[in-house]
């Protein structure tokens, strides 16, 4: 069964969601990242993906604090991404609280650096990003265009080890769209074997109900949530055998 990981991305210390990455079309959805954390924690979800969307732009963590509350006061399983650049940014996300750490930018510009974190923290711990736009990756929040393709770029780190890799489709985040289906199958019969993490476009419980059905191993989404898309208690009945407290 799928499993759902809920999305909190922060600007300015508030819980927000962009278009396609576009930071000019942000909108705010709760000014405190912790109360929606709680209200996830709440639904019974028991993993969330927190990305610090002021680090990845400006390329070093900013939202460092949210991270500590959340992981100080939910029991949630928190993966943490955006701004990470450095072993030191690594132990500062560990140090917080933080159970994995999402890298992307630097696996396309320092592999070496990126294969070294691996061997040092292990596959568990690290979740390759990768940010697809056009087939190619893209890098430092989605503001740069690599022209690297992505599965010739997948195959080189799972090929190294790499077990969990978190796809998002640019084109498709943010916009209740629906998500890349055939571009999660595509890389799942390529490389049945991995964790691979689907993320943009999902609008409904019909489009978690397909990616199940298409084997993909986990989701991540959020808009649908803030935006009341998604039947919560008929959610967490089907997919975490639960229903909201």
């Amino acid at each position: 069964m799928i499993e759902l990981i809920p999305a909190i991305d922060i600007i300015d210390g508030k819980c927000v969601r962009l278009t396609k990455g576009d930071y000019g079309q942000k909108k705010v959805y709760n000014e405190n990242p912790l109360a929606v954390a709680r209200e996830m924690e709440r639904y019974g979800f028991r993993r969330l993906h927190v990305v610090d969307l002021d680090g990845a732009k400006s390329k070093h963590i900013v939202n460092i604090d949210v991270l500590k509350q959340i992981t100080e006061y939910t029991g949630l399983t928190v993966d943490f991404g955006g701004g990470i650049k450095t072993e030191d940014d690594i132990r500062m996300a560990f140090d917080c609280g933080a159970h994995m750490v999402t890298i992307g930018s630097v696996a396309v510009t320092c592999p070496e650096m990126f294969m070294a974190w691996l061997d040092k923290f292990g596959s568990e711990r690290i979740i390759l990003g990768a940010d697809v736009r056009n087939g190619m990756i893209s890098i430092n929040g989605w503001k740069e265009d690599t022209g690297t393709p992505l599965l010739p770029f997948l195959k080189s780190y799972i090929d190294n080890g790499v077990k969990n890799i978190l796809c998002t489709e640019i084109s498709k985040d943010g916009t209740l769209g629906g998500p890349a289906i055939e571009l999660y199958r595509r890389i799942m019969g390529e490389y049945p074997h991995i964790n691979l993490i689907a993320s943009g476009g999902v609008s409904c419980m019909d489009d978690i109900d397909d990616l199940d059905k298409a084997g993909i191993p986990s989701v991540v989404f959020g808009k649908a949530i803030y935006e009341g898309r998604i039947d919560m208690n008929r959610l967490a009945e089907k997919y975490m055998k639960s229903t909201v407290r």
